[in-house]
């Protein structure tokens, strides 16, 4: 059986995001969460995030700095599924579908909420383990902002048309210049995996959350184990999509016995 990408196309690119994301390395769709799904989504990180620091599991990503205050949580789908609608958007699985083909996989689901005093990331690209040269991009990330990303907030910074270069940054090569991306609450942000950027430093008083998927090629072992740490209700109960984003219907490696094991 193959899985199949539902209906990507349900919501078309516009074309005016088709050539920003192709010109600087990202775009832009603001406001695509109704204000509804957005307070359930907030709600639901918030819940995620105060058990993580009552637990005093408190997880940094590779690129952050030591003293970075800003929170990341991980494997955000088997914590609530409200996240996995995020994964199967159609306007997301668009942009997926559209910029690195289909089947992809799902790399990781994971939340970043930036504090005060929080400290700039390590300006990285998120294709960085992948072999260069590249010819194109391998992955590209999807961003929830499920809070208004503004330049005092700490939105995410990027080097527009770095992804370009099709190479990342070069040990000793100065700073390019960054932009932030600033978007209402409830919008879509769309990151090429080639385009250089960082998260911003926080100078207000209120935390600013985003999610972050990142769908890559299905060539590639994705960050997230799946197969260890996916909620195993999401396996019996997840979409034909959401499996095949997950690794669970390989269309082409990862196969059993040359079969994909949607039985298993």
């Amino acid at each position: 059986m193959n899985a199949t990408l539902a209906e990507p196309h349900s919501r078309s690119i516009p074309a005016s995001a088709r050539a920003l994301l192709a010109r600087d390395g990202y775009c832009v769709i603001e406001r695509v969460l109704p204000s509804g799904e957005l307070e359930e989504l907030r709600k639901a990180l918030d819940h995620i995030a105060s058990f993580e620091r009552h637990c005093a599991r408190q997880a940094h990503y590779a690129y952050d700095r030591e003293t970075n205050a800003n929170q990341r949580i991980w494997n955000l789908i088997s914590r609530d599924p409200l996240f996995c609608l995020l994964v199967e958007h159609p306007l997301a699985l668009a942009f997926v579908e559209a910029t690195i083909g289909w089947p992809a996989l799902l790399s990781g689901c994971s939340a970043n909420i930036v504090h005060r005093h929080g400290a700039d990331e390590v300006l990285h690209c998120d294709q960085t383990y992948m072999p260069e040269p590249w010819a194109a991009p391998h992955g590209v990330n999807i961003c929830w902002c499920l809070d208004a990303f503004t330049a005092e907030n700490g939105a995410t910074r990027l080097a527009p048309g770095s992804h370009l270069l099709n190479r990342g940054q070069r040990e000793g090569e100065g700073l390019p210049e960054l932009v932030p991306v600033e978007a209402p609450a409830g919008s879509l942000v769309v990151i090429d995996g080639r385009c250089w950027h960082r998260t911003g430093r926080n100078e207000t008083d209120a935390p600013r959350a985003g999610v972050f998927n990142w769908y890559t090629m299905p060539i590639y072992l994705p960050q997230e184990n799946w197969f260890l740490s996916l909620n195993p209700s999401i396996k019996q109960f997840g979409s034909e999509t959401l499996l095949t984003l997950l690794g669970f219907r390989p269309q082409i490696v990862g196969r059993v016995n040359g079969l994909s094991p949607a039985g298993l």
